[in-house]
């Protein structure tokens, strides 16, 4: 698809490089988003990175609607030549699959779902054909998700799963939104994961529930003294599947500031990992742990 800008209103335009996601669009509007801050055009006021899109505000005032269309297309033409490798994070999240307290919410609102008689976990699997609650834990932490953008509520990541297409976990949003979501949820919606970052109002299948606080607008936590939302754009996740006993344990490391937070640099190479997205993640996977 040809990269597609819209005006939105005399101070934002909208640039859409896919009209469906993937890592060429994510990595297309990662790449100009960072060209554009790095460009330091006059006027420019905010960069909003999304999935395969981004939205750019700026100073009418200072700069014209027409010329700042004219340079993002000049930024889009040089982004277009550079390689496909960012320099990125790969963080470790655990998650207690089945928890109490998802089950009991999803219980709550069997109604307002595709198969009430069904927990969301089952109901996944059944439609990806991934064999039972197992089987969809393994296919669901086995591979790394990209952050392709953080949003909607403040700190909340959208994930894309790091494999082919045909082995994506999909699975749609509740036939009506819910009123509650515990915080911290692990959920999913059509193709993208998420981690909800406070409790609120939802309308994703819910897996799980993470011990790891991911917004503390107090920056009072450990690992978020430095800034108050943990995950940005083009940023990996590893699922580590945990029993309560750890769960438990994680909080109160947590609540002790004693929790140290798994992370390591990487660099993401497009080009290579789409030679061989296995090997490649396996090595992604293990560099947490110095392999």
């Amino acid at each position: 698809m040809k990269t597609r800008y819209s005006y939105g209103g005399d101070e934002h335009i909208f640039v859409e490089c896919d009209e469906e996601m993937s890592l060429e669009a994510f990595f297309k509007s990662l790449s100009m988003a960072t060209a554009i801050k790095k460009a330091k055009i006059k006027g420019v006021t905010e960069i909003c990175p999304a999935n395969a899109s981004m939205q750019v505000k700026f100073d009418p005032d200072v700069i014209k609607p027409a010329d700042m269309l004219k340079e993002l297309k000049a930024i889009e033409k040089a982004a277009a030549k550079a390689k496909p490798v960012i320099k990125s994070r790969i963080i470790e999240i655990p998650v207690l699959y089945n928890d109490p307290w998802t089950h009991e919410t999803l219980m709550r609102f069997r109604e307002r779902h595709q198969d009430p008689k069904s927990t969301d976990i089952e109901y996944t699997a059944r439609i990806n054909n991934l064999d039972g609650v197992d089987g969809f834990i393994k296919a669901h932490s086995g591979a790394p998700w990209f952050v392709s953008m953080v949003g909607f509520v403040a700190g909340l990541p959208f994930l894309y799963q790091m494999v082919d297409r045909k082995r994506q976990i999909q699975s749609p949003k509740y036939l009506r939104p819910r009123t509650d979501t515990p915080k911290l949820t692990v959920g999913h919606g059509g193709c993208f994961g998420c981690i909800y970052s406070v409790r609120g109002a939802g309308g994703y299948q819910m897996f799980g529930i993470t011990p790891v606080p991911i917004y503390d607008p107090n920056q009072k936590i450990k690992h978020l003294k430095d800034f108050m939302c943990l995950f940005r754009p083009g940023d990996i996740v590893k699922w580590k599947p945990i029993d309560r006993a750890e769960y438990d344990a994680t909080v109160a490391a947590v609540e002790k500031g004693k929790f140290n937070l798994k992370m390591k640099d990487v660099t993401f190479d497009l080009s290579e990992f789409k030679k061989d997205m296995d090997g490649y993640n396996a090595k992604l996977m293990g560099a947490l742990n110095g392999r």
